[in-house]
């Protein structure tokens, strides 16, 4: 049984997408913003050291600090989000999408990214600042005793994570056009 060989011609990795002085400009933002953001996964696993130690080693569990690691984690989680979309790095499934040539393959990326990505991404935008707003104005705290202060603070990662995914999903946008707009991508 022989596996048929993969197609190379694939949307290329984010090094070989042509780029635009707008993208440029666009995907350089979202990385450093990226780079600086995974410190909070050495933050992360600091604060889960120190708890897990406190816990075992001197019987001082604490919520304060259980809370502090879930909340570092999802704000690390959702800010990679757009930094994984600028480096390709976004989980896909490409069991027919490898299969196809680069133009078609750069074809089905600009629809999804303008019929499904960027409203799904205004919509959520839409519905996320009025959400936070909300937990800003009632001063919203945990619901655990010793629980954290601030609620709406963490809830601020939701929005600002939205809106760093349409800068990249509009930087990809128009990185997969220059590619199509590029005699060589029209293969």
């Amino acid at each position: 049984m022989s596996i048929p060989a993969q197609n190379n011609e694939s949307i290329p990795s984010r090094g070989d997408l042509p780029h635009t002085k707008t993208s440029a400009r666009l995907d350089k933002f979202v990385t450093k913003i990226g780079e600086y953001s995974s410190w909070l996964w050495v933050i992360t696993i600091g604060f889960i050291l120190y708890s897990v130690i406190s816990r075992y080693l001197f019987g001082q569990g604490s919520v304060m600090l259980e809370e502090i690691q879930w909340h570092l984690a999802g704000a690390a989680w959702l800010i990679g989000l757009s930094y994984t979309l600028v480096d390709n790095e976004h989980v896909r499934v490409d069991v027919l999408h490898e299969r196809l040539s680069r133009r078609t393959q750069a074809w089905i990326e600009v629809f999804g990214i303008t019929l499904l990505l960027l409203p799904f991404l205004f919509i959520s935008l839409n519905e996320m600042i009025p959400y936070v707003y909300s937990s800003y104005e009632q001063g919203e705290v945990s619901i655990s005793p010793n629980g954290l202060p601030y609620r709406w603070l963490i809830k601020l990662f939701l929005p600002l994570a939205i809106v760093l995914l349409i800068i990249a999903s509009f930087s990809r946008l128009l990185r997969v056009i220059a590619l199509l707009s590029n005699k060589k991508g029209k293969n």
